[in-house]
């Protein structure tokens, strides 16, 4: 297997740690990391894997630069700077687990440099999908998936057009729940996933099941396959990561433990594979295997992703930001969980919609739909 070379954007969250877990294990080399305020583990990762540059957030850029002081690493900070670094870097694959619209640009300087890029950011391909997929087909780089849903896709597709996707949910925490028990629901307890360790607002987006409405939209630049060939199917055991169906209905299903270490290692590694820090799955102790309709009328998130990756342009820009707001809101305890679900809905056919837009039209719509939820909240 070929030693690769990675930058990694977003080194100090979920998938940014066990993306570099994952490259310790391989002995692959890191020449660069970015954080945007987590300066003391970023530190530690700086000494560790001794890239040749870092980039942290403006707040902490003082604090970074003297931490490092003894060291050949060079400290960057400010928007330009970041995208300069993902585009200019010496490396095979770039690595995006920025949160939210920050990992837009990124992306995009990283194409430019023509870098394939290993993506766990979901915001990037839900409100730029047209804009990025576009750009790495005219540069000639891989956007390979990270995500579990979309890395077991990848797989069973070996290379052929699928006729269906079937993307698993785990249903979260509160599957089988009413609107009613959803009112009373806490950050705590949205929190508290029944397979999966994550980041806390993917945590609570897998709650509300926005996760999987934006996984659909994912799918669908990802793999050019139209909404209405892919299905969502709640799988609790979390075993059967997605499935694909061919022309023969053949169904081809990929099985894996719950372990995000898995899919960024065959993101790093593809199209080899080796060996993982993940245990096989016993099959035998899970004993069966069950599948069921996901509740979108309990969970209207999901219903609304699928309209709005069917209107396209800017709405799903719009409804991601909203949805990004929101959670944040509701972790910090100022909402409701079900306000999370208005508020969205709301802001996604609020806030104008643009039906060819470009990305300085994302990235106000993001803007909007952002103030758009805040100014909403506040009247309340």
């Amino acid at each position: 297997m070929l030693k690769k070379t990675l930058a990694v954007l977003g080194s100090t969250g979920s998938v940014g740690t066990q993306t570099l877990e994952v490259a310790r294990h391989l002995g692959f080399r890191i020449n660069a990391l970015t954080a945007h305020g987590n300066y003391k583990l970023l530190e530690r990762q700086a000494r560790e894997f001794r890239p040749a540059a870092v980039w942290i957030g403006e707040d902490n850029y003082v604090n970074l630069k003297t931490a490092l002081a003894d060291t050949f690493v060079k400290v960057l900070t400010g928007e330009d700077s970041l995208c300069a670094l993902a585009r200019d870097t010496e490396c095979d694959i770039v690595c995006n687990s920025l949160l939210g619209m920050s990992g837009l640009l990124p992306t995009l300087a990283a194409i430019e440099g023509k870098h394939d890029i290993a993506l766990s950011n979901k915001e990037v391909l839900v409100a730029g999908g047209a804009i990025v997929t576009a750009s790495a087909k005219r540069a000639g780089v891989k956007i390979l998936p990270v995500d579990s849903e979309h890395s077991a896709v990848f797989q069973c597709m070996g290379g052929k057009k699928p006729r269906k996707i079937y993307l698993t949910a785990s249903g979260g925490p509160f599957f089988g729940k009413d609107a009613e028990f959803l009112k009373t629901v806490t950050p705590a307890m949205a929190l508290a996933h029944p397979n999966w360790s994550m980041g806390a607002k993917i945590t609570v987006d897998s709650a509300t099941m926005m996760n999987k409405g934006l996984e659909i939209i994912e799918a669908v630049w990802l793999f050019d396959v139209p909404p209405k060939d892919i299905e969502v199917l709640v799988h609790r055991e979390s075993i059967v990561h997605s499935m694909v169906g061919f022309e023969d209905n053949t169904v081809i299903a990929q099985l894996a433990r719950p372990d995000m270490r898995l899919c960024i290692q065959y993101a790093l590694t593809y199209p080899d594979r080796a060996p993982s820090l993940t245990p096989p799955p016993d099959l035998c102790a899970l004993g069966k295997l069950t599948f069921a309709s996901p509740d979108e009328k309990t969970f209207p998130l999901l219903a609304l992703a699928k309209r709005a990756i069917e209107k396209g342009g800017s709405m799903p820009a719009a409804m991601s930001a909203a949805n990004e707001e929101a959670v944040a809101l509701f972790l910090q305890g100022k909402i409701g969980f079900t306000d999370i679900f208005r508020l969205v809905e709301s802001a996604a056919y609020d806030v104008g919609f643009y039906a060819d837009p470009c990305v300085d039209v994302l990235l106000s719509a993001d803007r909007s739909a952002r103030e758009y939820v805040r100014s909403t909240f506040q009247r309340r």
